[in-house]
């Protein structure tokens, strides 16, 4: 098994492609999976489904993403990207070496399950949010799925240890652009002015304040991590642009910074007779496990380890998570190497604990 999941992972590294469009990638997963006994479909543009058909009522589904990343590979590895500028940074070329091998696993027993078992492999999880595109389908419906499972490489965990937890685990996520329009004048003259530079500090420190006062037990993020303001030393400022994250699990807490945000910049608007204008992307949802469902996975492998925070970074498995319960894991590279790193690197020997979590749900789980 290990050398075919290596053989996966290797070749799947050669050939990354970005966001939405990943043919390639999906004619490599069709090839894999046309050798199994499962339906193979493609949901939406280079999106792979394999269902394999235990003549049972409900489904339980896996799900891999697929794209990579516009980054330039920096490791020394025999089966580097053979594209300029695009590697797979985050693992998902192991991710879908996982799953891939998973189906191999699963074609020996799929039609012993009490439930049939959908492979999901999709592209746009960094950008644009394939799952949301996944779920805009009736892919869910038609299979009647009950729950799905998700998994993610992560380098600050032991190397093969998996972990989770129950509720919170990763973070609702929207990019935020603060813009201070003011006045110029020389600063000699500082009060016939707007000054914008000055307004943008009191902006930051005032919703740093704000954050700061709600319970640590509330888990959310409020940092800007760019400021950009004035031309010359001895000319007030005129323009101030910052640029920050925002990031929540419970909508009501993300609604409610949102409009603190807007109550501090109405405040300062006042005060000093400028034009402060707020922006927020979308972003994804907040990946948020279901509670039971940990706790019947922990019954099936009691060696998972329980986090004791959440991660505040995003991930589209939260999509799924809107329409059926699951869990979403994280499977340690022990590496150290950031994710999006360029010489982001790790141990295939790792996927099979992932292939070998994923047999057992599969097989023991009760729905």
């Amino acid at each position: 098994m290990l050398e075919e999941v290596m053989k996966y992972r290797r070749d799947l590294h050669k050939i990354p492609e970005l966001e939405l469009e990943c043919p390639l990638t999906c004619q490599y997963v069709t090839k894999q999976l046309e050798k199994l006994h499962c339906t193979i479909e493609h949901p939406i543009p280079c999106a792979v489904t394999a269902f394999f058909d235990a003549k049972k009522e409900k489904t339980i589904a896996f799900r891999s993403d697929m794209d990579a990343l516009p980054v330039k590979e920096e490791t020394d590895v025999n089966f580097k990207s053979r594209y300029e500028g695009r590697m797979h940074a985050c693992g998902h070329d192991g991710h879908m070496a996982m799953l891939l091998g998973f189906a191999k696993k699963l074609d020996r027993f799929y039609d012993t399950l009490d439930h049939n078992v959908l492979l999901i492999f999709q592209p746009g999880e960094e950008s644009p949010g394939g799952a949301h595109l996944i779920c805009e389908t009736d892919c869910f419906e038609k299979y009647n799925v009950q729950c799905v499972f998700g998994m993610h490489l992560w380098p600050m965990i032991p190397k093969g240890k998996i972990a989770t937890r129950p509720n919170e685990l990763m973070a609702r996520s929207s990019e935020v652009n603060v813009t201070i329009e003011g006045k110029s004048s020389h600063v000699a003259k500082y009060k016939d002015g707007i000054d914008a530079m000055e307004i943008g500090a009191k902006y930051l420190l005032k919703c740093y304040e704000m954050e700061k006062s709600y319970h640590p037990d509330i888990y959310r993020l409020l940092r800007f991590g760019k400021m950009e303001s004035g031309n010359v030393r001895n000319v007030v400022a005129a323009h101030a642009r910052l640029e920050g994250t925002l990031r929540a699990f419970q909508d009501e807490i993300y609604w409610e910074l949102r409009k603190n945000m807007h109550h501090i910049a109405q405040y300062l608007e006042r005060k000093y007779h400028a034009q402060i204008e707020l922006e927020f992307s979308l972003g994804y949802p907040a990946v948020i496990n279901d509670e039971l469902l940990v706790r019947k996975v922990l019954q099936i492998d009691p060696n998972i380890q329980i986090l004791d925070e959440p991660e505040m970074i995003s991930e589209d498995f939260a999509y799924y998570l809107q329409e059926v319960p699951g869990v979403f894991f994280f499977l340690g590279t022990g590496t150290g190497i950031p994710l999006h790193n360029a010489s982001f690197d790790f141990d295939e020997k790792i996927l099979l604990k992932g292939i070998d979590l994923y047999t057992e749900i599969a097989k023991n789980l009760k729905v």
